[in-house]
């Protein structure tokens, strides 16, 4: 029996995590009540970085590199979604810093691109919640971290039991009540901050007999740290679980997300020099309404098998209105007419459904104690996108618009998959976890692209994608001690054609006919543990391989644009995490805690192999930094902690020809290296009162972490500088 895993088993289950199961021989669970070194990770402890065990729930984790975030015991600031700080500890996660309100959260990893998170599998208690995650994967909607229990991250072999994308998985599991014992407990997180920050969650939930809830609401506005950048978000959330016998259990959840923001535009790099608060766009706007029903059913066969099935939606609205000409041109009145010009109004709606299934069993094969996990996935999605409306020449947010959309499209994309995996376990010590994903995929596109010169409609050109593939990986770990292992894993991955290499204007652009899925593999090796109740560590090398990438060339000879799959990058690198308890190495006040951590990611990304038209082969990949460190110190006595972290960003590339002297206009060049330290502290009165304050920025360093050539710029957009908040909780 491997004790490592009933411990990890049983950390899941103090925090209720979807019934965790921990390697099992014979009758296990009728002996964890005496097994010592037990680590809690919860409300009570004041760790928030903990190694996922092996099995949890219908997954198998075991060989993967993964993290698991306690946002409870995060130190920082969760009410604004401050990713640097929630992700502090997990390494070589390189974050886009654009959005003052923590609406839009953009992260990525090994060289990807951290667009609204769209290399990342994105998803909520386990199922989708992107824009579209085959077309556009783009996740617009990211949940109030206040209302997260913790968040799930695996890179690498994520891609046999969940799908594209290449960074992996990243999933945000909600609180819901299953950790409430009486029949009614009253939640409230109210805080403030810097630039009219305001936020309100509230909360309730409870269990009575078979049934268990839990409802919030959460409510945040803010005039941002940068002028014309106002937003408000009101986020509301319901969970009932309804337990029919012991075995068999099923949960009605829903999240419906309101979100308006002012976005202030992006600045040349001479205004950012100049004052980077300044703002040249007031009548900029983005509005989303996000809803995420789902049904999740739970049935335990046996103390070997369960099985969990979800029924699950999106429906998603994202509106936008703008002025989003160049920075370089001014948004003034129109002598002519005494009014602002036009805007532009562009609107999407997201319609998506899917049903994932999936089953684990263990069982022996002549001495060996072996899990099987296995699954399908059903899902159709619609994309239905009206774009470059005539808008008004107001300020406030308004779609209204005159005449009819130049471009009325609609995409749609349909996939099944069903995968299977298997832990081998060859020894107590060294097991084998091969994998294999079968993918069907089908996307198409059709509509008005716009109308040409004389007024005749451009239909797009009525393209289909139809495809089938296999997967395939194999993971290991190999147990050096009860507390450490030696783990690795290779396995393919791939990214689908996106809507918008389908949406080709006729006139200037073909689509090969021989676009591909962008495919590859990841492969990691590493190192990780924990040394006693002092020491925790994660240390690893990766190498990315990303072929088939798509893009725009011009081929010789010709008068048209060719999408195409431009060619392929290689990302490789080190990913190293540790976490030291001096105190409890060589003390043994249990009142005081010292904890120095810190985690740095390498990474050389560079494109390995071109379209005889393309020239990038040989340069840097565009957003992706080589050095990322994060690290810090968190000094306690008691309910008392107080932490000082400090994020270091190196420069960066803004585009695949690696410029590096910023344009006029501030959509291309260089993004400078960055250093910002954050000051956080917070007060435990008991269990049920907190006090949370925190300097975000504290030397109010002057950066900014992305540069766009379109919306929510154009231009380099950036970061916020120094602010604070102040939180103050109850909990009845």
């Amino acid at each position: 029996m491997n004790k490592r895993n009933i411990v990890s088993g049983l950390m899941l289950l103090v925090l209720n995590m979807s019934n965790a199961q921990s390697k099992k021989e014979n009758n296990d669970t009728a002996h964890l009540k005496s097994l010592p070194n037990i680590t809690v990770v919860g409300r009570n402890s004041k760790s928030d970085y903990q190694q996922m065990p092996e099995i949890v729930g219908t997954n198998i984790y075991a060989g993967k590199k993964n993290a698991l975030i306690v946002l409870d015991n995060v130190q920082g600031n969760v009410a604004t979604n401050n990713m640097r700080q929630v992700l502090a500890k997990v390494p070589g996660i390189h974050i886009w810093e654009s959005d003052p309100s923590g609406i839009q959260i953009g992260i990525a990893a090994r060289g990807l691109s951290p667009n609204r998170s769209w290399e990342f599998n994105v998803r909520q208690n386990g199922y989708d919640i992107a824009a579209d995650p085959f077309g556009y994967p783009e996740a617009y909607y990211n949940p109030q971290l206040q209302a997260v229990q913790r968040i799930e991250i695996v890179r690498g072999q994520a891609s046999l039991q969940y799908g594209p994308q290449f960074g992996g998985l990243v999933n945000y599991i909600l609180r819901n009540g299953s950790d409430i014992s009486k029949p009614f407990e009253f939640e409230t997180q109210q805080t403030i901050g810097s630039y009219g920050l305001f936020n309100s969650y509230n909360a309730i939930g409870g269990k009575k007999g078979k049934v268990h809830y839990y409802t919030f609401f959460d409510h945040r506005n803010g005039d941002g740290w940068r002028q014309n950048s106002r937003y408000y978000s009101n986020a509301g959330y319901g969970s009932i679980t309804y337990n029919f016998t012991e075995k068999f259990s099923l949960t009605a959840e829903i999240m419906r997300s309101k979100i308006r923001s002012q976005q202030p535009g992006g600045l040349t790099d001479v205004q950012i020099e100049q004052d980077a608060q300044q703002s040249f766009r007031s009548r900029n706007w983005f509005d989303i309404t996000w809803t995420t029903p789902a049904l999740i059913a739970n049935y335990q066969f046996n103390e070997n098998t369960r099985w969990n099935t979800k029924l699950f939606g999106t429906i998603g609205n994202r509106n936008s209105v703008g002025f989003l000409q160049s920075i370089t041109i001014k948004d003034s009145i129109n002598p002519a007419t005494l009014t602002y010009n036009n805007r532009v109004v562009n609107l999407d709606k997201y319609r998506n459904y899917g049903l994932e299934s999936r089953i684990i069993t263990n069982y022996r094969l002549g001495k060996m104690n072996n899990t099987l996990s296995g699954g399908i996935r059903l899902y159709m999605g619609t994309t239905k996108r009206l774009a470059d409306g005539k808008g008004t020449t107001g300020t406030e947010y308004n779609i209204s618009i005159t005449g009819n959309y130049p471009r009325d499209i609609e995409f749609s994309s349909r996939n099944a998959a069903a995968f299977v995996e298997n832990i081998f376990r060859l020894t107590d010590k060294f097991l084998i976890i091969p994998g294999i994903r079968y993918e069907w995929l089908e996307g198409s596109s059709s509509g008005r692209n716009g109308y040409n010169s004389g007024g005749a409609e451009i239909i797009l050109q009525n393209i289909t994608r139809s495809r089938s593939f296999l997967l395939a990986g194999v993971g290991t770990e190999y147990h050096v001690t009860k507390t450490t292992e030696i783990y690795g894993n290779i396995s393919q991955a791939y990214r689908p054609i996106q809507f918008a290499n389908l949406q080709a204007p006729p006139t200037t652009d073909v689509v090969d006919p021989d676009l591909k899925d962008a495919k590859g593999y990841n492969i990691d090796l590493g190192y990780r543990g924990k040394l006693k109740n002092f020491l925790q560590f994660d240390v690893s090398g990766f190498y990315l391989q990303y072929n088939n990438r798509v893009g725009t060339i011009t081929p010789t000879g010709a008068t048209y644009r060719l999408i195409t799959n431009v060619g392929a990058s290689t990302s490789k690198g080190f990913e190293g995490y540790f976490e030291f308890n001096p105190v409890r190495a060589f003390g043994k006040n249990q009142h005081t805690d010292l904890i120095i951590f810190g985690s740095y990611g390498y990474t050389n990304a560079k494109y390995s192999g071109d379209h005889k038209d393309a020239n990038t082969k040989g340069k840097k990949v565009e957003n992706a930094p080589a050095n990322i460190f994060r690290g810090g110190i968190t000094g306690g006595y008691k309910g008392f902690l107080l932490t000082a972290q400090v994020s270091s960003v190196s420069e960066t590339y803004s585009d695949a020809n690696n410029t590096i002297t910023p344009t006029a206009n501030g959509n291309t060049g260089l993004i400078p290296a960055y250093t910002v330290v954050d000051l956080t502290a917070t007060y435990k009165f008991n269990k049920g009162l907190n006090l949370k304050a925190g300097m975000n920025n504290l030397f109010d360093e002057i950066y900014f972490t992305r540069r766009a050539g379109g919306y929510p710029g154009p231009g380099a957009l950036p970061a916020d500088g120094r602010t604070f908040f102040i939180s103050f909780g109850v909990k009845l």
